[in-house]
């Protein structure tokens, strides 16, 4: 039986794979420290039976308490979405980045050598793209004046002509376009060099578009799936950005889970990425569709409104996370979000 920490562990993914490792047999103890952008109410005093300690990552005597016969660490804990402004910047980078330094540092020093990050599609920024005439490229950030003109797909770099949408796979290119992105990339840099100082093991599981019970209800730091279902639910239509025809993958949270498991009881050696995923892609604007027909409540208003840190389409084989964790993702969208449109959010 490991002993594993679950940092966030009170969150939206952190409650889930919290209950995915009890399952599975392991030791849980929870770290939390309850962030606003997170946690609308007060945290729970457990999850699933497992108290919870609420403290702050960036908290060194704290981290260094927890970790006291700890043998791996499942790392959730995060500020996430793309948040209301810059003014939201040091605080990013205060929870994402120096949080993980305050947490790999005091794992180094407790002999701790098992990691698993809980990183994001978003430190690819746009997707993998191919031009007709000039093969694979990688476009440049969208030109405000022509997202303002409704010419919402990227362009090659070489003729300007449009590009296709293709699989990005993990080692790509980091090409991060947004706060959070950055501060993602950061945590990857360092526990890659942690890993390679300390002979560690990091698993990074970066996660396409979490959706499921217990996610956040709308706020600037949710995912569209919580801000389509938080309308419904108030009688709106959803309110879809661009024209709808941006390409995700929607993958959901119990998914996710068994993934965390998988990857902390794996073999890795240094830090390996893997895309979190279904491998089964669909628009935001099917989404909408899909969660309004399931909920019985008004169409979805595509508005062409747009916001300069979104990009156009990620989408990504998880092929590399079934051959070296085993993991493949089960639940299909229609299914997914059938149990999402009643599913209980946070307030």
């Amino acid at each position: 039986m490991t002993h594993v920490l679950v940092t966030g562990g009170a969150g939206f993914i952190g409650t889930h794979v919290t209950a995915a490792l009890l399952a599975s047999g392991h030791q849980v103890s929870i770290l939390d420290s309850g962030h606003p952008a997170a946690h609308s109410a007060p945290v729970p005093g457990d999850v699933h039976g497992v108290p919870v300690i609420h403290a702050d990552l960036r908290d060194r005597e704290a981290v260094t308490d927890v970790l006291r016969g700890v043998d791996a660490v499942v790392h959730q804990a995060a500020m996430v979405g793309m948040g209301v402004d810059l003014d939201d910047l040091p605080e990013y980078v205060g929870c994402n980045d120096l949080g993980t330094a305050v947490l790999l540092a005091g794992m180094a020093r407790a002999g701790v050598r098992r990691l698993v990050l809980a990183s994001s599609m978003v430190v690819y920024g746009e997707g993998a793209y191919a031009c007709p005439g000039h093969g694979a490229v990688r476009p440049p950030a969208r030109d405000i004046a022509d997202l303002a003109a409704g010419r919402f797909e990227p362009r090659c770099p070489v003729c300007g002509d449009e590009v296709l949408s293709t699989e990005v796979g993990e080692d790509a290119l980091l090409d991060p376009r947004s706060v959070y992105a950055v501060t993602k990339v950061a945590q990857e840099q360092l526990c890659s060099v942690w890993a390679r100082q300390t002979g560690a093991s990091v698993a990074a599981l970066r996660y396409h578009n979490v959706y499921g019970p217990g996610m956040p209800k709308d706020t600037p730091y949710s995912g569209v799936a919580a801000i389509f279902r938080s309308a419904l639910e108030g009688g709106r239509a959803p309110r879809v950005f661009e024209d709808g025809g941006q390409r995700r993958d929607f993958v959901h949270v119990s998914d996710v889970a068994r993934a965390n498991v998988a990857a902390l009881e794996a073999e890795v050696g240094g830090l390996r990425a893997y895309n979190i995923a279904s491998g089964r892609p669909a628009t935001v604007g099917e989404l909408a569709t899909e969660l309004a027909s399931v909920s019985g409540g008004p169409e979805p208003v595509v508005t062409g409104e747009f916001r300069l840190g979104d990009v156009r389409h990620v989408v990504a084989s998880p092929a590399r996370a079934t051959a070296e964790l085993g993991f493949t993702a089960a639940i299909d969208l229609t299914s997914g979000v059938t149990e999402f449109a009643s599913a209980t959010l946070r307030g």
